[in-house]
């Protein structure tokens, strides 16, 4: 396996830190609302890579969080007249709902910042204890100039880096990239520490929680959406160097952004689509093949024709399987066991190279069209169509892309039966008729 590390800017042979374990964390979701379709390519990419690593034989311990204290999820809960825990709920349920739409596995845990703020507090306070960290009126900053290496995930230079759009300018900060450790409030929900009533900063809870969950030294992979690269994870990476003098992740992994239409994705703009949304407009395995289709660090353009085009190239796939399924069902065949394990390897080889999905596409392509191919003999070869099928099976299972293979009844086995007799016989509408019932049932 080899993947592109974005702090070294280099695609890096992937080498675990325990034999045969891989240890992945992936930053999960703010539950103030339904997540767009731009938050549900880090679950396609993610879990598409934890598959990679489990069809190679690794055991995946994958952890994701859940951001259930911010300060959108404290104004909803004015707004709507309930508790931050109604609000966050509902929207950890809504989005659970789209994570098992899309197939994606359930993770290793699923930890939350309100179920970690002992351990958030009393790491505030090592900063502070080890002088990375300041308190002013119950406020705490981090030191950005405390860190020497400051700049190594988005490879900006310090020196360079301005006051922006993704840095609040404040008065109490010595220095304007100096961010936020603990915030004091009296708004909303909050907890008592020495530093008075507050809650904490978002850049400090990921760090707590991969500390809690995997321990204190380096995790394995560390991945999000290409967005998170600056202040998030910079900001990550500099406690963890501050306390631990780690970069947190051996590798850093990001995917790239959607566009929709051509233009990129924003809230700003009015032009986000939310994932559940999508859902009802195009099926789980339309949505993966489409994330899927382009590299996953490259940026991905939604519009109807490119959904129109990935329709086409999936049918491709799936209704081959089909035809041979129903073809093997009625020559009273079974499928037997058996891969092409050169194809499988090849794909494997593909998804191995930074997943690159498009090369291992193309050896879907060639499978289907070998399957085409052995369908075409009269007289069919059970062990060499279901060797086809078995192996294109494998490959979409890796990418996530759900398959049922059709079974078929006796009243199914009849209907084809009619629908022969009835186009030998020439007897046309009677063979549409009998068609259109096989096309209801799915099975044409």
């Amino acid at each position: 396996m080899r993947l592109y590390n974005t702090r070294t800017l280099k695609i890096e042979e992937f080498k675990p830190l325990v034999e045969g374990e891989v240890s992945m964390y992936v930053c999960g979701p703010t539950v103030y609302n339904h997540i767009h379709i731009g938050n549900a390519r880090p679950i396609i990419v993610f879990d598409t890579l934890r598959r990679v690593f489990e069809a190679e034989g690794y055991k995946v311990k994958y952890v994701s969080n859940y951001t259930d204290v911010d300060d959108k999820i404290i104004n909803k809960a004015i707004e709507e007249h309930k508790h931050e825990a109604e609000i966050t709920e509902e929207y950890i349920q809504a989005y659970n709902e789209v994570r098992h739409k899309l197939n994606a596995h359930d993770l290793y845990k699923t930890p939350r910042v309100t179920e970690t703020m002992d351990e958030i507090i009393k790491f505030i306070d090592e900063l502070i204890e080890t002088g990375h960290a300041y308190e002013v009126d119950g406020d705490v900053f981090f030191r950005v100039n405390s860190v020497e290496s400051y700049g190594e995930i988005s490879h900006q230079n310090i020196d360079d880096l301005q006051v922006g759009a993704r840095i609040e300018e404040n008065d109490k900060k010595e220095s304007p990239l100096d961010f936020a450790l603990w915030k004091k409030t009296d708004m909303g929900i909050k907890w008592n520490t020495k530093w008075g009533d507050g809650r904490p900063g978002w850049h400090t809870e990921c760090v707590v929680m991969i500390n809690k969950e995997f321990g204190k030294d380096l995790i394995d992979i560390h991945g999000g959406g290409m967005d998170l690269r600056f202040p998030h994870h910079e900001n990550e990476v500099a406690q963890c160097r501050a306390l631990h003098n780690t970069t947190l992740a051996n590798f850093w992994l990001h995917n790239g952004m959607i566009n929709i239409d051509g233009v990129k994705m924003s809230k700003s703009l009015g032009n986000f689509t939310l994932a559940k949304d999508v859902l009802k407009q195009f099926s789980p395995q339309l949505v993966r093949w489409l994330m899927l289709s382009v590299h996953y660090r490259m940026e991905l353009n939604f519009s109807d024709e490119v959904f129109e085009t990935a329709q086409k190239e999936l049918d491709k796939v799936l209704t081959p399987l089909k035809q041979a399924t129903v073809k093997l069902a009625l020559a009273n065949e079974t499928i037997k066991e058996g891969l092409d394990k050169e194809l499988v390897q090849q794909f494997l080889d593909a998804m191995d190279d930074d997943l690159n999905t498009p090369n291992a596409y193309a050896v879907i392509f060639e499978t289907v069209k070998k399957l085409n191919q052995v369908l075409r003999v009269k007289d069919i070869d059970a062990y060499e169509v279901s060797k086809y099928i078995n192996t294109v099976e494998k490959m979409l299972d890796v990418l996530g892309i759900e398959y049922h293979r059709i079974s078929l009844t006796e009243e199914d086995k009849n209907l084809f039966a009619m629908w022969n007799s009835a186009k030998q016989e020439k007897n046309f509408d009677e063979a549409d008729k009998v068609r259109n019932q096989l096309i209801e049932r799915g099975l044409l």
